[in-house]
């Protein structure tokens, strides 16, 4: 077993982990093939944005569906700022502006399922 302190939206949460081979593996595994053809057709959406797109990339810190769009293209917004909201595991999870900018791009749409480290928009 292995212990973890949680902060989820200011709250601060002791987990406890138990540590096991099988069970956890298999649904993460078969969800992944699923996700992949959903990302495809979102490839050229990106290449649509590309020309208006910004240097600071704003990427999935896990993998999820996306929940909501809190930020609109051309908008300022400030380092910390929820840009995108990420549903995991019936949990919400914002995903935040790394530095202050303007929003250039947002490269998904509500209902997208997105992988760890996926572009979700772009600021300048």
């Amino acid at each position: 077993m292995k212990n973890y302190t949680i902060t989820v939206n200011g709250s601060v949460y002791d987990v406890v982990v138990e540590e096991g081979a099988g069970s956890g593996a298999a649904p993460v595994a078969a969800a992944a093939p699923k996700a992949a053809p959903k990302a495809a057709p979102k490839a050229a959406a990106p290449k649509a944005a590309s020309a208006g797109a910004g240097s600071i990339r704003v990427e999935a810190g896990a993998a999820g569906k996306v929940f909501k769009i809190e930020a609109n293209v051309g908008q300022a917004v400030k380092k910390g700022d929820p840009v995108v909201i990420i549903e995991a595991m019936k949990m919400e999870i914002p995903v935040v502006a790394p530095q202050d900018g303007t929003v250039a791009s947002i490269d998904v749409a509500v209902g997208d399922s997105v992988e760890a480290g996926a572009l979700l928009a772009t600021l300048n």
